[in-house]
């Protein structure tokens, strides 16, 4: 529980940097969007995901026709100190359930297309989510059988850096045909995809022909995304990080009134944070930093 002592240490910070021997000293106060009191353990009402945003839009529903019964649903689940909530063909999110500070909350990837071996839908995969050093978050949404149409979340994992992989169990894929690629397909692909399979068994085409081909087939069905696709959603993506709204400038928290205003925005943070503290009876918290007493300007 040390991390609260540093919320003394922030304020005390920002005291000192703005009385300091008297003189106006340039400050920067760092203002991310704090998520305390919203998606910790410890508050009853939630609400996270409103004030997330994601980078680009997700794709349009593609894939197994009963899939459809999941559009609009989205299933939360509490794993290691995390929640995470997940939306397929849309987005999945993470809130961490920590009563520190500023717990993350955050997107771990938006929609995008289809992962697809040997004629079978593997797992739905969503990227571009936010930002992790200089790469991006991303999930793979595996569907397997489960007892309930409703899916539930069986594990999260993490294979590399911010690359999660989730499973989820739903009734939906239970049958043996059910995330078959071939069956989904309009008439006019299932012929082309006849084509190219009659051209590998005649020797016409090499097994790299024919996975190309056949990949051609899978982006003009909407089921994955082409290389041009891909490159302009990235665009999008950069374009709406650009757009972003910017932190305050070092000459904008350089003259009395903005350090006065953004003091003010911390001590009401910490009003807050008293508050949630003494409504979940963690006392001696919140008489820790009931001990700090805030100077007048």
């Amino acid at each position: 529980m040390k991390t609260h002592s540093s919320l003394v240490d922030i304020l005390l910070f920002i005291t000192w940097e703005c009385l300091c021997y008297g003189k106006m000293i340039p400050m920067k106060v760092v203002e991310e969007p704090s998520s305390f009191g919203v998606n910790n353990a410890y508050n009853e009402n939630g609400g996270a995901s409103s004030s997330l945003t994601m980078r680009i839009q997700p794709s349009g529903f593609s894939g197994p026709r009963h899939l459809r019964a999941l559009l609009g649903k989205c299933v939360e689940s509490v794993i290691n100190e995390y929640k995470y909530e997940v939306c397929p063909f849309s987005n999945v999110t993470q809130h961490e359930q920590s009563l520190r500070w500023n717990p993350y909350s955050g997107v771990l990837g938006v929609w995008q297309e289809w992962e697809i071996h040997n004629n079978t839908f593997v797992a739905l995969v969503m990227r571009e989510g936010d930002s992790c050093g200089t790469i991006f978050r991303s999930v793979k949404l595996l569907l397997t059988c489960g007892a309930n149409v409703t899916p539930q979340i069986v594990s999260v994992s993490e294979p590399s850096t911010c690359a999660y992989e989730i499973v989820l169990n739903t009734s939906l894929v239970c049958h043996p045909h059910s995330m078959l690629v071939y069956p989904t397909l309009d008439s006019e692909y299932q012929r082309r995809w006849d084509e190219i399979e009659g051209k590998l068994q005649a020797d016409m085409i090499t097994p790299k022909g024919y996975s190309h081909l056949l990949g051609k087939v899978f982006e003009d069905a909407g089921l994955i995304l082409s290389t041009e696709q891909h490159k302009e959603l990235k665009k999008q993506a950069e374009v709406k990080d650009q757009s972003a709204p910017l932190l305050p400038s070092d000459e904008q928290l350089s003259n009395l009134g903005s350090c006065q205003e953004e003091y003010s925005k911390l001590k009401k943070e910490v009003d807050e944070l008293k508050l949630i503290l003494k409504q979940n009876n963690i006392s001696t918290l919140a008489s820790k930093i009931d001990d700090f007493t805030f100077p007048s300007f």
